[in-house]
């Protein structure tokens, strides 16, 4: 008996299916599956967006309102606020915080400073801080190094309203200005 030539094209191939023009059947199994992704993928924008919004994104009431020369600074526990030596000459002019030195070893202060507390030494002094733990104490050194350092030791004391001069003494002086010396 001769063996019957199939057009080509007509789905088989010695005498196996041809696949490629087949589709798959769609199992109940695959739904699922599929179900499940979008469900995944559902949740995943959701957990997002609601991240945004807590995070202080585009539309959220909880994003802070910086003034020129404010940037916030994400810390251990907290925030705290970098300043420029611009913004913090405008603050001295009406002053509502403490203004704290934290260079080691000292060298000098910027004028109007309250306290002098080397960096490494702020937790075993924390009796010379503020007993207020919301009250607003901008800290500084040399260089904005240490002051870093200083500024996530006041979030993990539990102070919420921490500030630094971003660039220290060092940027103080570059913008035109001066330090003072006192018996420290």
């Amino acid at each position: 008996m001769a063996r019957k030539k199939t057009p080509k094209g007509a789905g088989y191939r010695s005498g196996t299916p041809n696949r490629r023009s087949t589709p798959a059947p769609v199992t109940p199994n695959r739904n699922k599956l599929y179900l499940a992704i979008a469900g995944g993928v559902l949740a995943l924008l959701a957990v997002i967006a609601i991240g945004f919004v807590v995070l202080g994104g585009v539309g959220s009431k909880a994003a802070p309102s910086l003034a020129s020369g404010e940037t916030i600074v994400q810390g251990q526990g907290g925030h705290w606020t970098n300043v420029t030596p611009d913004r913090l000459a405008e603050m001295l002019t009406h002053k509502d915080f403490t203004l704290l030195n934290v260079k080691t070893p000292y060298v000098g202060e910027i004028d109007g400073t309250d306290l002098y507390i080397p960096y490494d030494q702020l937790s075993a002094q924390a009796s010379q801080l503020p007993a207020d733990k919301s009250a607003k104490i901008l800290v500084y050194c040399w260089s904005g190094v240490e002051s870093k350092q200083a500024a996530q030791t006041l979030l993990s004391l539990g102070y919420t309203n921490v500030w630094n001069l971003d660039g220290g003494m060092n940027a103080w002086q570059s913008s035109g200005r001066t330090l003072v010396k006192k018996n420290r």
